[in-house]
């Protein structure tokens, strides 16, 4: 399906990589999506739990492995829809974990919670914690990394409740994704970017208005701001993905045309 040379962009050697995030085409197979991340030149996808590799189905997940590999790219994170404390209306972990080895990936995306930040109570805070202390010692027994989605209505949805909840747990194997706090104008951006800096991992790329997902953009339209976040993981450059997410009016030419945008900035970003 995707014999011969996979038409990935020759950037320079780089700390950053680039994919996709799949749930922004939950319509589309993984095959097809697959092939897409090719044409578009880039490395890899965060495969979504609730679609394309259920959590738990560990054959769907070592068949979509097989099929990412084989196109020469890589499953960059696995995106759980897994609620770090709160056990309802939330997958197993042991079942988020097992598609995750399947899959081969090395990060797994959770939620902090199911409350915002303003509404949680300090019991709900310690009821967080005790639950990610407890699935990140079970993820370390397979050599994966968790991650919180940087997300409103949960205890990252603040900058300061982020920084809390990660001084709270200083755990190895825990980290934090990033993406630009809905509605909110650059400078709130960049020192919520700037606060967490050592504990990202992967960074979640678009362009929203003020409206949020239902006020998109074109990935060219906030190129002067995604340069300056840029500049700012540069200050700090561990290895880290960055994956494009939910394109302009859900359509695939839009999805790669923010990867040429991403390609142009990933390069700004290789000589800072």
């Amino acid at each position: 399906m995707w014999m011969g040379a996979t038409l990935l962009s020759k950037m320079e050697k780089s700390t950053l990589k680039t994919g996709l995030v799949s749930i922004s085409f939950r319509k589309h197979s993984a095959p097809e999506l697959i092939e897409e991340v090719v044409k578009a030149g880039q490395q890899g996808l965060e495969w979504g739990g609730d679609v394309h590799v259920p959590h738990g189905n560990v054959k769907v997940a070592e068949q979509v492995a097989r099929w990412t590999r084989d196109a020469g790219l890589e499953s960059a994170a696995y995106g759980s829809y897994y609620r770090v404390g709160p056990a309802e209306k939330s997958p197993e972990i042991e079942a988020v974990l097992d598609s995750a080895e399947a899959l081969g990936t090395p990060v797994v995306r959770v939620w902090a919670g199911n409350k915002g930040s303003a509404r949680a109570s300090l019991q709900d805070r310690q009821v967080v914690i005790e639950d990610t202390e407890r699935i990140c010692k079970l993820a370390a027994k397979r050599s994966i990394r968790i991650a919180f989605e940087y997300h409103g209505n949960t205890l990252t949805d603040d900058i300061e409740s982020a920084v809390d909840l990660l001084e709270a747990l200083p755990l190895e194997n825990l980290d934090s994704l990033w993406q630009p706090p809905n509605g909110q104008p650059e400078d709130v951006c960049e020192k919520s970017l700037l606060r967490i800096l050592p504990r990202v991992s992967n960074v979640h790329v678009f362009h929203w208005g003020e409206g949020g997902g239902a006020d998109r953009y074109l990935l060219s339209e906030g190129k002067e701001r995604w340069m300056r976040y840029f500049q700012i993981l540069a200050e700090d450059p561990k290895p880290r993905w960055a994956l494009l997410e939910f394109a302009k009016d859900d359509v695939l030419e839009n999805y790669h045309r923010d990867a040429r945008v991403l390609h142009d900035l990933v390069h700004t970003y290789t000589h800072t």
